[in-house]
């Protein structure tokens, strides 16, 4: 049900066919990266946080960790993630799926600067088995993500990839 949400949200945009979906499980950073073929940086995970009304999400680099300092000084207040039972409900999608596309208006979506590195990157495509291929500025866009913020730490010593 949530593949063809997000494939029906991508239609809007023309990038159905970059929705891929997979006979294993893509569920975290390394599962992504093993059924793509692709360094584990170039998955977009999509990480959600508590916030007053609702939730952030943050989309980062496979390799990119959430630094709770920078997190506190864009945000104002400490990085604390979703409990599983809350991710459904908050983002739309199930852990595992989580995606920054279609979500509902309580989730704000994020893109970290890790990112930006890439020419293309893969968040997750609704569920446990999918992915959408984009570049940065698609993924910008088609999330309708608030502003580019910098969060992250242990990614900058990567080499900048095509």
């Amino acid at each position: 049900m949530s593949v063809q949400k997000v494939k029906d949200y991508l239609k809007l945009y023309g990038m159905e066919e970059r929705l891929h979906e997979f006979s294993v499980s893509s569920a975290t950073v390394e599962l992504a990266a093993q059924a793509l073929g692709v360094e584990e940086a170039r998955i977009a995970k999509s990480i959600s946080f508590h916030c007053d009304d609702g939730c952030i999400i943050i989309v980062t680099a496979g390799d990119a960790k959430v630094d709770n300092a920078k997190f506190k000084a864009e945000f104002g207040t400490k990085a604390k993630m979703l409990a599983p039972d809350e991710v459904e409900q908050l983002t739309g999608y199930r852990v595992g799926g989580v995606c920054p596309f279609g979500n509902p208006p309580c989730a704000k979506v994020y893109c970290d600067v890790s990112l930006k590195r890439f020419s293309k990157i893969f968040p997750a495509g609704g569920s446990a088995s999918s992915c959408v291929a984009l570049s940065c500025e698609e993924l910008f866009d088609v999330s309708k993500s608030i502003k580019w913020v910098d969060v992250c730490k242990n990614w900058q010593d990567s080499q900048e990839k095509g």
